[in-house]
């Protein structure tokens, strides 16, 4: 499978936006065509996109994204996403040459064109990463108080909804309090994101503890269908996948320390050990993308119970 760093289907199609990861396309008819590149940033490396990419990555994030949105569909009846499809619709892959087709294909999917609604939405079952280091400082995670004596990676007795801004390309997403939340999107769909959010993680948890993963958190995106009467709130982008969560080895799960994982959090790490956080133009060693592909992959096969190579 091809590297692709970046698409560029202009003479085909219109394009509505290029992301960290993705590009968008218009296909008309209310639909969008999300393209996802090897590219790696965002939140996984601490908004910095880095200057080289992790070869199949946007594929395996697509097909991970694809397996949830069906499955979650099956287990929440009152649940609306806005996937339609994977893959490149028939007309558009007739219409290229049948290599790029080919490598464009396995990281496509069609979709609706919605409203995006401008937060994010963090769930978190266990206390890590950024909420790790706010709880030390003051016991509290996104202005919720928690009880005192938590230990690093300690599951939650209830698990938190902890939104964030939803930052522009080159901009950094920033925690806020539910509070703030309703102040951006309103209380009716601060609600109903919430709602939406905790009843996707409990069953998408339920789902990978039988097969040894934890996700100890995770970020859902969420858009408005005002095609109906009232407007209503879809879970849009991708979901549940090594970009958007913490996949955590319960096999050697213990509390008090990080885990082993499998997501972005060894990336994050190199960064982090290398004084590189936040630095803009760094080039990741090829040790450092062959292990990080290695945890996507093994993400992919235990969730899916399948290889990835297979592919």
């Amino acid at each position: 499978m091809s590297v692709v760093v970046q698409t560029n289907l202009g003479e085909h199609l219109p394009l509505v936006a290029s992301g960290k990861v993705r590009e968008v396309y218009d296909l008309g008819s209310s639909t969008l065509l999300f393209v996802a590149t090897d590219r790696i940033s965002g939140k996984s490396t601490y908004d910095v996109i880095m200057k080289n990419v992790v070869d199949q990555k946007g594929a395996i994030l697509t097909q991970l994204s694809e397996f949830w949105f069906n499955m979650l569909q099956s287990k929440l009846e009152t649940l609306q996403t806005h996937f339609i499809s994977s893959g490149l619709p028939p007309d558009l892959r007739q219409s290229l040459p049948s290599d790029l087709a080919t490598k464009l294909g396995p990281r496509s999917m069609v979709v609706k064109r919605l409203k995006v609604l401008p937060i994010e939405s963090i769930v978190r079952g266990y206390i890590t990463g950024s909420a790790w280091c706010s709880y030390q400082k003051d016991g509290t995670v996104c202005g919720i108080s928690l009880p005192s004596g938590l230990k690093e990676s300690q599951r939650l007795e209830q698990s938190l909804w902890t939104p964030s801004t939803k930052a522009e390309v080159g901009g950094k997403d920033e925690n806020i309090s539910p509070e703030e939340a309703v102040s951006i999107v309103g209380r009716d769909y601060a609600q109903q994101i919430k709602d939406l959010s905790l009843q996707v993680y409990e069953k998408a948890s339920e789902y990978a503890a039988e097969r040894g993963i934890i996700i100890a958190d995770t970020k859902f995106e969420f858009g408005l269908d005002e095609s109906t009467a009232p407007p209503s709130v879809v879970l849009i982008d991708e979901v549940l996948t090594p970009d958007s969560s913490r996949f955590w080895n319960a096999k050697t799960y213990a509390v008090g320390k990080s885990q082993d994982s499998f997501d972005k959090q060894y990336l994050r790490d190199w960064l982090v050990q290398t004084s590189q956080k936040g630095k803009e133009g760094v080039i990741m060693p090829e040790e450092i993308i062959a292990n990080t592909l290695d945890r996507y992959k093994e993400a992919y096969r235990v969730l899916l119970n399948k290889t990835w190579d297979d592919q």
